[in-house]
C-alpha cells in the first residue's frame, strides 16, 4: 500500500524524500509505539523504585484522613442500590462518607437514595434538578464534601474490598506532597458477551502496559480512570474543578494537573471492576466520547506547548504522542479509503498484478502490527493481576484488529465536534447506557 502512495503521488525530489519519511513514520508509528509501550512497561517493573505497589499499610482508624465517595448519577436505578451496599458494608475504612450527586434522574434513583439513607447514616445526597453532566455534579459536589480525598465512583463502579487503604498509602508519605490524584487498575465486570471478554484484553493494554509506561518515563499520565480516582481536594481546587464542557472531564483534569506541575499517579495493586458495553452501539458511542475528549485535551493544551515547549518539557513526550496519535488517526482513514478507490481502479483496468502486489505489501505491514501487538497484549496480561488473566489472550486477535480501527474512526468523525468544544459549543450533558445487576446468578 506504502509503495502504491509513492509511486503515484511523489515524484524524485527533496519535497518527496521529505515526503516519504513522513508516510514511512505514519506507516511504522502503531508498530514503534507498541514496542515502546512495551519496553516502558518492563521498565516500570523492574526499573521504577518509588510505585508503592504492594508495600502497603494498615491506617488505624483514628489516623485514617476522612474520605469523600461521590458517586454523580444520572437514572442509575439499577445499579445505585448494590453499589452503596457495597460501598457501606465492604470496604476495609472507617472515615468515610458516600455522596450522591443525583444529577437531574427521572427516575427512581431519588427514591431508592432516600430509602438507602436511613439504614446508612453516611450516606448524603445533593438533587441537581437539570442535568448538566457529569463533570457539573462532581464540582457541585466538590464543595459539599467533608473529606479533604475525594474518590470518583461510578454507579456501575465496585472497588476492592482494600481500595481506600490502598490510595491512602500513596499520600502519607514525605515524597507524596505533590500526588495530585491516584488512579487505579480498571477490571471488566461483566465478561459473559465476547465484547466483554475482548474488553478485558483492552483495558490490560491500556492500563497495564500504558498506564505503567506513562509513569515511568515521567511521572506522567494522559488520563485518569472517571469511573475510580481518589483526588486530593485541594488540588482539584487549583485548577479550578472539572471542565464542565468537555467530553471526557478525566482526560482533561489530569492534563491540567499536570500543567501546574503536580503528580498524577497509577496504582495497579489497586483493583475495581466496571461494566462494559455489550453492544457495538454503544461502544462506538462511548469510544466517540473518548476521542472526542482526547482530542480536545489536545486542542487545548496546544497552544502551551508549541509557545512553552521548555516549560512543558516534562509532558512533552505525552504531547507528542497524542499528536501523531491525532495525525495517524486521519492517515489510516484517508489512506485507506483512497487504497479501496485504487483497487477499484485497477480492477476495472485489469491491473490485476498491481493489486495482488497491493495486497501482499499491505498483509506484510498487518502482520508486523499483529507481531508487535500480541507482544504488548501478552506482556500487558502477564503483568496484570499478576497474569490472572492471561486465558484472554485469544481475543487478542479481536481486539487488535477490531479495536485498532474503531479508535482512528472515531478520532475523525469527532475532530470537528471537538473544535466546536473548544470554541464554547460543547456540553457535558450525559445519558447513562443500558445497565445490567452486578450481581451474579
Amino acid at each position: 500500500m506504502y509503495n502504491i502512495f509513492i509511486d503515484h503521488i511523489f515524484e524524485s525530489t527533496t519535497l518527496g524524500t521529505i515526503l516519504n519519511i513522513c508516510l514511512l513514520i505514519l506507516c511504522l508509528y502503531p508498530i514503534t509505539g507498541s514496542f515502546l509501550w512495551f519496553f516502558g512497561a518492563l521498565s516500570y517493573r523492574f526499573v521504577k523504585t518509588d510505585k508503592s505497589d504492594d508495600d502497603w499499610v494498615e491506617i488505624p482508624p483514628n489516623e485514617q484522613p476522612m474520605i469523600t465517595i461521590m458517586i454523580p448519577a444520572h437514572n442509575e436505578e439499577v445499579m445505585i442500590e448494590e453499589t452503596i451496599t457495597y460501598l457501606f458494608e465492604h470496604l476495609n475504612y472507617s472515615n468515610f462518607e458516600v455522596l450522591v450527586m443525583n444529577d437531574g434522574s427521572t427516575d427512581k434513583t431519588a427514591d431508592i437514595i432516600k430509602e438507602l439513607q436511613t439504614k446508612y447514616p453516611k450516606l448524603r445526597t445533593i438533587n441537581i434538578i437539570k442535568n448538566k453532566g457529569k463533570a457539573h455534579a462532581f464540582n457541585i459536589g466538590m464543595h459539599f464534601a467533608k473529606g479533604e480525598y475525594i474518590l470518583s465512583n461510578d454507579a456501575d463502579t465496585i472497588p476492592e474490598p482494600d481500595a481506600l487503604m490502598k490510595y491512602m498509602n500513596f499520600f502519607i508519605h514525605a515524597r507524596d506532597m505533590n500526588t495530585s490524584a491516584v488512579t487505579a487498575n480498571m477490571d471488566v465486570q461483566n465478561r459473559t458477551t465476547l465484547l466483554g471478554k475482548s474488553q478485558t484484553v483492552e483495558f490490560s493494554s491500556i492500563v497495564g502496559v500504558i498506564k505503567r509506561s506513562q509513569t515511568s518515563v515521567n511521572d506522567s499520565m494522559y488520563a485518569y480512570s472517571g469511573a475510580n480516582t481518589l483526588y486530593k481536594k485541594d488540588f482539584l481546587i487549583d485548577v479550578g474543578g472539572f471542565r464542565q464542557n468537555r467530553a471526557t472531564e478525566d482526560i482533561s483534569i489530569a492534563w491540567d494537573h499536570q500543567t501546574i506541575g503536580v503528580v498524577p499517579r497509577f496504582a495497579p495493586n489497586i483493583v475495581f471492576h466496571m461494566n462494559v458495553p455489550e453492544t457495538i452501539k454503544d461502544l462506538y458511542k462511548q469510544r466517540k466520547r473518548w476521542a472526542q475528549g482526547g482530542t480536545e485535551v489536545w486542542l487545548t493544551n496546544l497552544k502551551k506547548f508549541l509557545v512553552h515547549p521548555i516549560k512543558r518539557r516534562y509532558q512533552m513526550s505525552m504531547f507528542i504522542d497524542s499528536s501523531l496519535s491525532i495525525i495517524w488517526s486521519f492517515f489510516f482513514v484517508i489512506t485507506s479509503i483512497f487504497f479501496i478507490l485504487l483497487m477499484i481502479w485497477f480492477f476495472i483496468h485489469g491491473n490485476y498484478e498491481r493489486i495482488f502486489h497491493a495486497f501482499a505489501i499491505s498483509f506484510i505491514f498487518v502482520t508486523f502490527e499483529m507481531i508487535a501487538g500480541l507482544i504488548q497484549l501478552i506482556t500487558a496480561l502477564i503483568l496484570d493481576h499478576h497474569a490472572a488473566k492471561l486465558k484472554y489472550v485469544l481475543f487478542a486477535p479481536l481486539y487488535i484488529l477490531f479495536y485498532w480501527m474503531i479508535n482512528p474512526i472515531t478520532v475523525v468523525t469527532t475532530f470537528i465536534p471537538a473544535v466546536k468544544t473548544i470554541f464554547g459549543f460543547g456540553s457535558g450533558t450525559w445519558s447513562s447506557p443500558e445497565r445490567k445487576s452486578l450481581q451474579k446468578k
